[in-house]
């Protein structure tokens, strides 16, 4: 039999919790968190299949999954429309309870079988939904195929000191995994796995039947399969970031406003969804009235600015008011920052009100990491909740957590202290 690439189906996971994201992921899934003004994240895995040419996908979801199911719809923003091309939204099996979810990667592929034996392939591409990157998956399917691979891996040069965040392969000189490093507290290798993987799928099925208790690729499959099977890693040599926590979220963002941006959606092909609530289409063009200005910023449809906008990325609808400074934070659609308000090192969420003259991240004390929270907030980032209500003249202070929804009647002080959330 002859095969083509549209003989590969694609599973991509997207039911994480993702709690690393904090009060992002409250109220969805962090596939769905907006990511560059007008997209989300799971958009960029999305469009690589598009642009790949795969025409079978596979969504799995689990955790707060309506928003991603509203933004991802029938699939006709990527083209996964018609009678051989369709995106499959897949509910989790098990029960409501986190203790019942998806164990892991494999876990959920396993609990997904029947969809992989419904669309015939000859290989199964598993992606994540929470990357930031433009990748060719084509060209890694074809190399899958070119060396006879079982399993390739997707795989990048990270520094060292970053490699105890993922899988770590030691390859031979054909590029075959000889040797794999889960997290690896002591690096041998600066190989890191990109979470991405072509699997042959007879052997992908074999595998999840006769090793049951494999519940996850990096752990399980692929440790398991590197002594007795041909396993292979495949190079990948463009941006890719994974966004699950706050600062790497905040960074990927910045990444967008440096020179010659590492990140180019549009060169890409990055596409989103444009029937979405929030997105540009149906919006006035930006507007800047009076003294308003903009430096080294990103600034989509339906913002209206007053003020002064610096380094920071700004969604559709929002709004700076006369005399206020927006600096170095992420901006998420139709939020207000009043008159005279500062925002210094922040991210509001969706339709945040920042009262007059407030202060948000206020303060030198940068090393103060959140006291309820170290492990999310450290560097000096606050966190604003969707739909919070900041008093006017009140002042929020750096690594500060704001929940959803609050209040301006609610604070118990106009002044929260670097590290306190509320």
């Amino acid at each position: 039999m002859s095969w083509g690439k549209n003989d590969a189906l694609v599973l991509l996971l997207a039911g994480g919790v993702g709690s690393r994201l904090n009060n992002l992921v409250q109220s969805r899934a962090k596939p769905a968190v907006p990511f560059a003004g007008i997209y989300r994240i799971i958009d960029f895995s999305l469009s690589n299949v598009m642009n790949s040419g795969f025409t079978q996908v596979g969504l799995l979801t689990q955790y707060k999954p309506l928003s991603l199911m509203r933004h991802i719809g029938d699939g006709a923003a990527w083209d996964f429309t018609g009678r051989t091309r369709g995106v499959k939204i897949l509910p989790p099996r098990t029960g409501s309870k986190e203790s019942d979810w998806y164990k892991g990667t494999a876990d959920a592929v396993r609990q997904n079988i029947d969809f992989i034996r419904a669309h015939p392939s000859r290989e199964v591409i598993i992606l994540s939904g929470d990357h930031i990157y433009g990748m060719d998956l084509d060209e890694m399917l074809r190399d899958h195929r070119r060396k006879q691979a079982d399993l390739t891996v997707a795989t990048m040069v990270v520094p060292r000191e970053q490699i105890h965040q993922f899988g770590a392969a030691i390859t031979g000189e054909d590029g075959r995994v000889v040797e794999w490093e889960e997290k690896p507290a002591v690096p041998r290798t600066d190989l890191a796995s990109m979470g991405i993987y072509v699997v042959n799928t007879d052997y992908l099925l074999a595998t999840l039947e006769k090793h049951r208790s494999d519940v996850d690729f990096g752990m399980d499959i692929i440790p398991r399969a590197i002594p007795v099977d041909r396993v292979y890693a495949h190079s990948f040599r463009g941006y890719w970031r994974d966004v699950g926590t706050i600062q790497a979220y905040w960074e990927a963002n910045m990444d967008l406003l440096l020179p010659n941006s590492p990140i180019n959606p549009a060169a890409w092909g990055i596409r989103s969804n444009p029937e979405a609530e929030g997105l540009p289409f149906d919006r006035c063009p930006a507007r800047f009235v009076g003294a308003g200005q903009a430096k080294n910023s990103l600034i989509s449809a339906g913002c209206l600015i007053e003020g002064t906008v610096v380094n920071s990325v700004l969604s559709p609808g929002v709004r700076v008011g006369p005399g206020a400074v927006v600096r170095d934070s992420i901006i998420f659609h139709d939020s207000r920052v009043g008159g005279g308000a500062v925002v210094d090192l922040a991210i509001l969420d969706k339709r945040v009100q920042v009262g007059q003259g407030a202060r948000v991240g206020h303060g030198e004390d940068r090393e103060v990491a959140n006291r309820v929270h170290p492990k999310h907030l450290y560097t000096g980032i606050s966190l604003i909740g969707k739909m919070a209500q900041l008093p006017e003249n009140a002042v929020i202070g750096r690594n500060c957590i704001v929940a959803p929804h609050r209040r301006a009647d609610e604070f118990p002080a106009l002044i929260l202290p670097s590290g306190e959330s509320i």
